[in-house]
């Protein structure tokens, strides 16, 4: 069974909600800082783009040879680490997301 967390009130007026399938998740990234421990303040080329985020939904899982279904490790609303290179930027409305496999979170946040 799929589930899908209640979603902060985005600025757009889509309605639309993303269920990833198999093992991937919808992350929502963390905003990057604009100014450094210096107060020097950085332009929106210069900032680095977190690698941490919030879990916004999860798939069913992975199928398995023998039919069934892996449960995943991470659920919505987690806050996690990932990979820099393995999420795919999907853009719905002005909103941001993440799509990633479970392989790509290295780390959950508590």
């Amino acid at each position: 069974m799929a589930v899908t967390a209640k979603k902060k009130p985005s600025k757009s007026t889509h309605s639309t909600t993303l269920q990833p399938l198999g093992d991937r998740i919808v992350v929502e990234r963390e905003e990057s800082l604009e100014t450094t421990s210096g107060g020097i303040v950085l332009p929106g080329s210069a900032r680095d783009k977190p690698s941490r985020g919030t879990v916004i939904s999860v798939g069913e899982g992975r199928m398995l040879r023998d039919g069934t279904r892996s449960p995943l490790q991470v659920k919505p609303g987690d806050v996690v680490l990932f990979t820099t290179y393995g999420p795919d930027e999907i853009k719905l409305g002005e909103d941001e997301y993440l799509l990633m496999r479970e392989d790509d979170v290295l780390a959950i946040i508590e």
